[in-house]
């Protein structure tokens, strides 16, 4: 029965590239000459940490992660931005989420999503992906023709498609 893996995975290789490329950047742009910024990636814990010692630094922090990280091919859906908070004096601290698999309620949503189709296809979801089995390929080539059309809010890569 052919099927295929739905998985939303981040290539964190790529993410500490751009990370890198922001700080390099910024440190020889000439409005962050002797600014307070950092920008600091913790894979273990899915996390960047953005900091900056004011509204304007912390965007253009912000902004250049998001260039960079595009150029790298790291979707910008991957980055789930939270509000700043003060920290410390005058600085300001954002804390960068970065998505990494399928949580249940996106699952729950594609797989209904698939039954609404009404195409002859099974979703079922596995941990932190969705697994799509059909008894024709055109059937689950409709079901990623459609899924890609559609919107979920996080970065979707398809695999293992068998035969």
């Amino acid at each position: 029965m052919p099927s295929f893996d739905l998985v939303s995975k981040v290539n964190f290789q790529e993410i500490d590239n751009a990370v890198n490329s922001v700080v390099r950047e910024l440190t020889n742009r000439y409005d962050f000459k002797g600014a307070i910024f950092s920008v600091e990636l913790k894979a273990k814990e899915n996390l960047i940490i953005l900091i900056a010692d004011s509204d304007y630094k912390l965007e253009a922090v912000r902004d250049s992660l998001k260039v960079f990280g595009t150029k790298r091919g790291v979707d910008v859906k991957a980055f789930d931005f939270q509000e700043p908070q003060k920290s410390g004096g005058s600085t300001l601290k954002q804390e960068v989420k970065l998505k990494n698999g399928i949580d249940q309620e996106n699952a729950k949503k594609i797989t209904k999503h698939l039954k609404d189709l009404k195409l002859k296809v099974q979703a079922s979801i596995r941990a932190d992906e969705v697994r799509v089995e059909g008894k024709k390929r055109d059937d689950l080539q409709e079901a990623i023709a459609s899924i890609r059309a559609f919107d979920f809010g996080i970065p979707l890569q398809f695999i293992n498609f068998r035969e």
